[in-house]
């Protein structure tokens, strides 16, 4: 426990001194300190949970320093280790370190190597802040740390503006989400008095009040805040267009960091969202509409890392309805089996986009089968946890874990049941869309020549990964389970009456899952055909239009957003306040002007002048004498 503050030491460490060095360091120099860094992190993670485990997985602080202290108010900067922050650390750690091997053979050649590596370690140390700290003002520092790195690691490759666009929507967007969770965290601290967490926690039963206004407002923030970050409607436009960054970038964004960050602010405040009976069934609900949306968008996506990223953005979908549903184990499982195999699919990725020269359209690329069948192994085992292939992948013993927590709640909350048949619809488009990204990229046409790549630092991470995503990787649910159980994060309660229903509706949903990957076999492997003439239709291609643009919230921001924005920012570009006030100088120009053009020297002028103003005030002392009558 005393050497778990290096497990974030060693990445700073490491951003410093890329940051430093820069341009400076040759490669491998730069490699081995970014890469090495976070190997000795996780080396670090686990030395902190064997100690953790050997001392009976009881909760421990590690206070290293108070923060500030303004007037009650004192944060610390101090680390908590139990069993739901060990589960992230783990996470964040192994499968940071598999990506940071990965990207070193990846990056290799790049412009700015240095630059990037020390972008990924200041990444992995904030997403290690946020999930270790104690309280939530140092959770919002890490928060905004991943934040910030995100934007540097999309925009990237800075030189081409579409980038720098993209990296600008995801801070924006993410920002949105950040406000809401900082007005949470000052509901909170005017509740509590504090931010710890295990305070809040405790004692949050206590301090507020069942579906009161304030309690509902305070975890409708929080969750607003989580779905941010985690890219859930209504502020998931941003994780799409993330894909702009190097591609190891999109795998520790999707797979060991931000997006997680979320999923684990919800299920730390458990104790705060189920005193709001009502907005754990809109984080349901909320779960439910992200994955149908980003299923149907993923269908018709022509790059390989959007329709990775659209399948991300469904799998948070089942986290949250786990979450929503109560079952918090269930759905933190799934996280980390998502974090194994969305890894594997990324970095795989990654290593098809350089076999075809960087292109990343998969209808450009074909037969890869014939050229590379490790990579196919890999994405068969990747896309098969996705899909939640039965008893082979690891995805199946998780995503059907929460369908099946889905269902059981539905038998007491009619809405419940209806989230569980949109659950069993989103499973049945990830193995539709699953299967024709790998059927078009293994089998299909040949369309861009094949270049061969290798390297250990290539196979190594992608075998790790690809090992943990199939049945072998079920069995850390027990372990999971247990440390989680530690944590006192609350098992899913399973009515003995409704045990066998709850089977029969998990298989249920393997059963449509398959159903959905024989429907993609049919529609790509033997009638594409038909699917391309369809596709012309005028009604295929306004479906495809549609599902293309994510059911068009990008378009209906822009128009409710952007362009009022844009509006009123030119309009008071222009400071139309300061310009009222330059009136009153104006008036003073003008009359300046007028009378100084009556100074002629004409002596006729003059006199004119005088006799006119005579005149004038004969004729106002005229008016006068007779309203005075």
């Amino acid at each position: 426990m005393s050497y778990l503050y290096l497990t974030i030491l060693f990445p700073l460490i490491g951003f410093v001194l890329l940051a430093a060095g820069r341009n400076k360091l040759p490669e491998s120099v730069a490699a081995i300190i970014g890469v090495g860094a976070v190997g000795l992190s996780a080396l670090f993670a686990l030395i902190a949970g064997m100690d953790f485990t050997a001392n009976g997985s009881v909760a421990q602080v590690q206070h290293l320093w108070t923060w500030f202290n303004v007037g009650s108010f004192a944060p610390g900067i101090s680390l908590h280790l139990d069993g739901l922050s060990l589960l992230m650390l783990g996470m964040v750690t192994g499968v940071g370190f598999l990506i940071h091997i990965f990207a070193s053979w990846y990056m290799r050649g790049e412009e700015d190597f240095a630059r990037f590596f020390s972008y990924f370690n200041l990444f992995v140390a904030s997403m290690l802040l946020l999930v270790l700290g104690d309280n939530l003002a140092l959770l919002f520092l890490g928060w905004e740390g991943v934040g910030l790195c995100s934007y540097l690691l999309i925009g990237y490759y800075y030189e081409n503006p579409k980038n720098g666009l993209a990296a600008i929507k995801a801070f924006t967007v993410t920002r949105v989400g950040d406000v809401f969770l900082l007005i949470a965290m000052f509901l909170i601290f005017q509740q509590f008095g504090t931010l710890n967490t295990q305070y809040i926690v405790e004692n949050a039963a206590t301090v507020m009040t069942q579906s009161s206004s304030l309690t509902i407002w305070t975890a409708l923030m929080l969750f607003l805040g989580a779905a941010g970050k985690s890219a859930q409607i209504p502020l998931q436009t941003w994780l799409a267009d993330a894909m702009a960054g190097p591609t190891p970038v999109s795998a520790l964004i999707h797979a060991a960091t931000m997006v997680t960050a979320g999923v684990y602010l919800c299920c730390r405040l458990f104790t705060v969202f189920e005193l709001a009976p009502e907005v754990m069934m809109f984080i349901s609900i909320t779960g439910a509409v992200t994955l149908l949306v980003a299923g149907f968008a993923a269908l018709v996506q022509t790059d390989i890392k959007r329709i990775l990223a659209y399948s991300t953005m469904s799998q948070l979908g089942y986290m949250f309805m786990a979450v929503g549903a109560e079952a918090y184990q269930a759905g933190l499982f799934h996280m980390l089996t998502h974090a194994f195999f969305k890894a594997l699919l990324f970095l795989s990725s990654g290593a098809v986009i350089l076999a075809y020269h960087h292109e990343q359209n998969i209808f450009k690329m074909g037969g890869l089968f014939y050229k590379n069948k490790f990579l196919f192994a890999c994405f068969a085992i990747g896309g098969g946890a996705l899909a939640a292939i039965p008893f082979i992948t690891v995805g199946f013993f998780s995503k059907d874990a929460i369908l099946g927590a889905v269902w059981v709640q539905g038998q007491s909350v009619a809405v419940y049941n209806s989230l569980y048949w949109v659950g069993v619809a989103g499973a049945f488009l990830t193995s539709i869309y699953t299967f024709r990204l790998i059927w078009v990229v293994f089998f299909g046409k040949e369309n861009t020549p094949y270049h061969e790549i290798k390297g250990v630092t290539y196979w190594g991470p992608l075998a790790i990964l690809a090992v943990l995503s199939t049945f072998v990787g079920a069995a850390l649910k027990a372990p999971v389970e247990s440390i989680l159980n530690s944590a006192k994060v609350p098992a899913f309660n399973i009515p003995e009456a409704l045990e066998h229903g709850m089977h029969t509706a998990e298989y249920i949903a393997v059963g449509i899952a398959l159903a959905g990957l024989a429907l993609g076999v049919v529609l790509f492997a033997f009638a594409y055909n038909a699917v391309k003439s369809f596709a012309k239709t005028s009604l295929g291609a306004g479906l495809a239009n549609i599902c293309r643009n994510a059911l068009g919230f990008d378009a209906l921001y822009d128009l409710i957003f952007v362009k009022p924005y844009l509006f009123f920012a030119k309009l008071f570009g222009r400071d139309p306040i300061d310009g009222l006030w330059l009136v009153l100088p104006a008036l003073v120009k003008g009359g300046h002007s007028f009378t100084s053009s009556r100074q002629t020297g004409s002596l006729r002028e003059y006199a004119s002048s005088m006799g006119l103003g005579v005149v004038v005030l004969l004729m106002i002392l005229l008016v006068i004498q007779v309203v005075g009558k």
